[in-house]
């Protein structure tokens, strides 16, 4: 069909550009849940939700693995040892997404319009280990059919527990996707998507991902060269010009299709993001 095409060009700049946009950990340090923010804790600048490291250019006075906003409690995410990550790893998802056809940065068609509600998790008794994945309108009326809301927002090609388990299980995505993105360069643009699969993600997960950096490269190639290698963020909290472009070309695509994002989800990671953007879940007690 003309204008469209399948999977394209992930080169060089998208290996850069995937460092960038991939990189997490798994250390939650900082102060405990239950604690209420005073006005000191904000009159600097609100504290981002992150996980503050060398490659993240703040420090815990500015980003913390921790919800902190004034006048609520602060949430603090708990960790995840592998047993309970491999558990979710084990999971059978009965009602998979299907996979993209073609690029939706090249496809309206395949964006999806309303991303509202939440994204839960259902038993399918039928299967040993089996789940379904349902949109709700809320909270409540995820609850009230059995539910156990696993993310913010509709669900999509990254909402498996699969697609969980790799992220609360990576402490930095940036390396692994990069060396698969390098793969195009010698393989062609299959390897670079084989490989992202290779690293737990399910299929139409790494498409996205895949898709994400492909159009990136294409919009913020020369911005992104000329910040290589910058940390992530600015010294006032800021996303580095990268990062910045990323989210505006590439972000509102990649969250409307892939549904979860570690935001939220609630896990903290090394690009440090606002706190009334994350959503407060824990990844225990799915039926």
């Amino acid at each position: 069909m003309p204008g469209r095409r399948p999977l394209v060009s992930v080169v060089l700049g998208v290996a850069l550009l995937f460092g960038g946009c991939g990189g997490e950990g798994r250390g939650m340090a900082g102060t405990s849940a239950g604690t209420t923010v005073s006005p000191e804790t904000t009159a600097a600048g609100v504290v981002l939700f992150g996980l503050p490291g060398p490659s993240t250019g703040l420090d815990q006075s500015r980003c913390r693995p921790e919800r902190i906003l004034p006048g609520e409690e602060t949430w603090a995410p708990p960790t995840y040892d592998d047993a309970e990550i491999e558990a979710l790893r084990a999971r059978t998802l009965v009602n998979p997404p299907a996979l993209l056809p073609f690029s939706p940065y090249e496809d309206a068609s395949l964006v999806p319009t309303d991303t509202g509600g939440v994204c839960a998790v259902l038993a399918e008794p039928a299967v040993p280990g089996g789940y379904r994945l349902a949109t709700f309108s809320d909270l409540a009326a995820a609850e009230a059919a059995g539910g156990v809301m696993t993310h913010a927002g509709t669900c999509g090609a990254c909402s498996s527990l699969q697609d969980l388990a790799v992220y609360l299980a990576n402490p930095d995505l940036s390396e692994p996707v990069r060396r698969c993105a390098l793969l195009s360069l010698t393989q062609g643009d299959q390897a670079t998507l084989d490989c992202i699969t290779a690293l737990g993600f399910s299929p139409p997960c790494a498409q996205i991902w895949a898709f994400n950096g492909a159009n990136t490269r294409e919009a913020c190639l020369e911005v992104c060269l000329a910040a290589m290698g910058d940390p992530h963020h600015l010294p006032d909290g800021s996303l580095n010009p990268c990062l910045a472009c990323d989210e505006e070309q590439s972000g509102p695509v990649f969250k409307a299709v892939a549904g979860r994002i570690r935001r939220n989800s609630g896990i903290p990671v090394a690009i440090c993001r606002p706190p009334e953007e994350v959503t407060a879940v824990v990844h225990r007690a799915y039926p």
